[in-house]
C-alpha cells in the first residue's frame, strides 16, 4: 500500500503543497505543485502539519472526558490557547503517566484544507504533525533541525517547536525545556539531532557544552522520507461508509451485465404488457361485434358483457322463463349453499335488480369461507365491498365472528 503525505500550512490557501509518496518498499517519490497534480494511486493519505501549528500539551481530564475529539476538550486547554475553544480542533492522543496529552490545531484552517483535498478526490485523511514523525527512543529526546530552527520530540506523544539557534548555539527554548526537567530522573539521557541536510548539522560538541547532556548527530532526516508507519495520528476523518478503492472499477463488468439483464427484463415486461393490452382490446372488439350482431338496434355499447346479460334476462322474461338473476333462482342457490350453516345464522335477505344482500352471524371463520365456496359453486358471485361496509368493520364481505354482510349476484 502506498502512502501519500501532503505537507501544508493551515495559514496558507489550499492551492499548492509539497508531497511525498512512500511505498511499502520504502521507495519515495516527492514533489510540490498544485493540488490537482497530486498522485491518486495511493491507499492512505496523511496531511502533515508544521510543528509550530500544532500544540501538544498535558492536562488532567476526568475519565469521562477522555474522548477522541470534541468541542468540550477545547475548554480543557483554554488557558493555553487564549482564544475561543470552539475555533480549535482538540484531540485526545493518550496518556503520559498520570496526565492526558491533547493536540490542538486550527479548526477552520484544517477544514479548509480537508475540503480542498476532497474536491480533488482525496478523502479520509489522517492528520499528523512533523514533531511526532521524528524517530524517538525512550529516555532520550529527538530534534529535527534545518540549520536555524526545528522541532523537538520529548516523548511518545509530546513535543514542541523551537526558536532560533545556530551552528554553535542551541535554541533558547531547548535549554529552557531542559531546565524545566529539574529532577535528574526526568532529564533526557541524550539528544539525537536529525538535520534536514548534512550541511544543516550543528556542532554537536558546542551544543553539548551548552546543554550539559550528550548530543549526537543521528543522521539526515526529513518528513518526506519518514517510514509509512511513523507518526501518531492527531485526527482521522470519519466520512461514514465508503467503498474500498478500486471496487467500483472491479464491479463495472458485473454492473454492466446487471444493467443489461434489467433492461431485457423491462423490455420483455413492456412487450408482454403490450400483447396483453392488444389481446384485451381484441376480445372487447369481438364482444362488441357479437353484441351488435345479436342486437343491431342497440344505440351505444358501453359494457357489452353487462348489456348482453340484461338483454338475455329481458328475453327470458318475455318468454315467461326465469333468469338466474331473479329472486327465486337466487334464493334456491342461497338455500343450497347455506345448508351447512347452524339454524338462526341468517338474519336478513334483501333483493333488488338482480342483486341480493345477506346479513348473517358466523362465529367460525372456516364455516364462513365454506359458505363463500358453496355460493360460488351454486353460480353466485360475491361482490367486493369497501372497507367498513358492514357494521363490524368487515372487508370484502368476509369477517369471522359478529354480523357479516355479503352481496351476491348471478354469475
Amino acid at each position: 500500500m502506498r502512502l501519500l503525505r501532503i505537507h501544508c500550512s493551515l495559514h496558507d490557501a489550499p492551492t499548492r503543497c509539497a508531497w511525498s509518496l512512500v511505498s511499502d518498499k520504502q521507495d519515495t517519490q516527492s514533489g510540490q505543485g498544485p493540488l490537482a497534480q497530486l498522485p491518486r494511486d495511493c491507499g492512505r493519505v496523511e496531511l502533515v502539519l508544521p510543528a509550530a501549528e500544532v500544540l501538544l500539551t498535558r492536562t488532567q481530564l476526568p475519565r469521562g472526558g477522555r474522548r477522541k475529539s470534541g468541542a468540550i476538550l477545547g475548554f480543557a486547554v483554554e488557558d493555553e490557547t487564549l482564544g475561543d475553544p470552539e475555533t480549535n480542533q482538540t484531540t485526545w492522543l493518550g496518556a503520559a503517566g498520570d496526565a492526558d496529552v491533547l493536540a490542538v490545531v486550527d479548526r477552520k484552517g484544517l477544514k479548509r484544507w480537508l475540503d480542498a483535498l476532497h474536491a480533488h478526490g482525496l478523502g479520509s485523511c489522517e492528520v499528523h504533525c512533523e514533531t511526532l514523525l521524528l524517530p524517538w527512543q525512550a529516555g532520550a529526546w529527538s530534534l529535527g533541525w534545518n540549520g536555524s530552527e526545528g522541532y523537538l520530540r520529548t516523548g511518545e506523544l509530546e513535543g514542541t517547536a523551537t526558536d532560533c539557534g545556530d551552528r554553535y548555539m542551541p535554541p533558547l527554548s531547548l535549554r529552557m525545556a531542559l531546565d524545566a526537567t529539574a529532577p535528574a530522573a526526568a532529564r533526557p539521557a541524550a539528544l539525537a539531532l536529525y538535520p534536514v541536510t548534512t550541511e544543516a548539522a550543528p556542532d554537536s560538541d558546542a551544543w553539548q557544552r551548552e546543554l550539559g547532556i550528550p548530543v549526537h548527530i543521528a543522521g539526515p532526516w526529513h518528513w518526506q522520507t519518514a517510514p509509512a508507519s511513523a507518526g501518531v495520528s492527531l485526527f482521522s476523518e470519519h466520512q461514514g461508509w465508503r467503498l474500498p478503492a478500486g471496487l467500483l472499477l472491479r464491479l463495472r463488468p458485473a454492473a454492466v451485465v446487471a444493467a443489461i439483464a434489467v433492461g431485457v427484463h423491462v423490455a420483455a415486461l413492456c412487450v408482454d404488457w403490450s400483447f396483453l393490452a392488444a389481446e384485451q382490446r381484441s376480445l372487447r372488439k369481438q364482444m362488441e361485434v357479437r353484441f351488435r350482431t345479436a342486437l343491431p338496434d342497440a344505440v351505444a355499447v358501453v359494457d357489452p358483457l353487462l348489456q348482453m346479460r340484461r338483454k338475455l334476462a329481458e328475453a327470458r322474461h318475455a318468454a315467461g322463463k326465469a333468469d338466474d338473476g331473479d329472486l327465486l333462482p337466487m334464493l334456491k342457490a342461497v338455500a343450497a349453499a347455506a345448508q351447512p350453516l347452524p339454524r338462526g345464522t341468517l338474519h336478513i335477505i334483501a333483493y333488488e335488480s338482480g342483486r341480493m344482500t345477506l346479513e348473517l352471524t358466523v362465529t367460525d371463520d372456516k364455516l364462513l369461507r365454506a359458505l363463500l365456496q358453496n355460493l360460488a359453486a351454486n353460480g353466485l358471485t360475491v361482490e367486493p365491498r369497501a372497507s367498513g361496509a358492514n357494521r363490524d368493520g368487515g372487508k370484502d364481505g368476509v369477517k369471522a365472528g359478529g354480523s357479516t354482510t355479503i352481496a351476491l349476484r348471478a354469475s
